[in-house]
């Protein structure tokens, strides 16, 4: 079991989903708190839902108001970057860009790549905690 964490955490390196954050993160974890990544994922998990919530309003009102919509973003690429998502990071700079043009439909597109690949991350590290757990 532990090889199949191994695998998968590997897999998700060399997919770009994850970037050297990530081992930084389980580098802070111990004995005294063995679940700390796992529990600062899910922290992640929690505030990304309320964050595309956000987004999801501002993008369905106008009005639009890019500097909202860039800080909304913005606080989302922090978070993705303080776990390693390097997807979700990349997706959100994309998001951004589009914002300082401006660019409404561009904005659309990109809140949506976002979107799928916080919710594969999402998936692939439930999985990849299931696994570590079992192994334990």
């Amino acid at each position: 079991m532990q090889h199949q964490a191994a695998s998968m955490k590997r897999n998700l390196f060399n997919q770009d989903y994850l970037d050297e954050q990530f081992n930084e993160l389980e580098e802070l974890q111990d004995d005294d708190n063995p679940n700390f990544v796992e529990e600062v994922v899910n922290l992640f998990f929690t505030d990304s839902i309320r964050l595309i919530g956000s987004v999801d309003i501002a993008l369905a009102n106008e009005p639009y108001d890019f500097g909202r919509l860039d800080d909304l973003m913005h606080q989302f690429k922090g978070s993705s970057s303080s776990i390693g998502a390097k997807r979700v990071k990349r997706e959100c700079s994309q998001f951004q860009e589009y914002c300082n043009e401006r660019n409404i439909d561009g904005c659309k597109r990109a809140f949506q790549g976002v979107k799928q690949e916080y919710a594969t991350l999402k998936t692939k590290l439930d999985a990849y905690f299931q696994a570590a757990r079992e192994a334990s």
